[in-house]
């Protein structure tokens, strides 16, 4: 018996009792199925719940920020969304500059943060602070605000 012969026969033996044309189906289904996954890759549309407000955020040391030109906290545990809808530390952002929708927590510090991507900043208008959201009505399902 040749060296690796009993070797050759153990790494082959399954692979022979199948069929000469498995291995391409194998392949077509393979790319079938990443056709068909493609699609959750793209972006969906995220929920921003009635109370969110939009602004500009400064992210400075934790948890310190600058959210409209004005000096703000982040409430502890507070969670920050990429535009990826990934949860990221403000650590990782410091120093950077944000249009983000935000909301204020019932001791006035900020606890959710989700910065905006271009189609989301798009959508008009939004408000930015408490008295326009108030004022305005909020369609949850198409997230859009109308004005009185």
């Amino acid at each position: 018996m040749p060296p690796g012969g009993r070797l050759q026969r153990r790494i082959t033996a399954p692979f022979a009792a199948l069929p000469e044309d498995t291995m391409p189906r194998y392949a077509l289904a393979f790319v079938a199925a990443l056709w068909l996954a493609a699609p959750a890759t793209a972006q969906v549309q995220r929920n921003f719940p009635a109370n969110a407000l939009r602004g500009a955020l400064v992210i400075g040391e934790a948890p310190e920020v600058v959210l409209n030109g004005r000096p703000a906290r982040l409430a502890p545990g507070a969670r920050i969304r990429d535009a990826n809808n990934m949860a990221v530390v403000s650590s990782g952002l410091l120093g950077g500059r944000f249009l983000v929708h935000y909301t204020i927590d019932t001791s006035g510090l900020v606890k959710e943060v989700w910065i905006l991507r271009p189609e989301e900043a798009a959508v008009r208008p939004w408000p930015t602070n408490p008295a326009e959201a108030q004022a305005w009505s909020f369609d949850p399902a198409a997230q859009v605000w109308s004005r009185p």
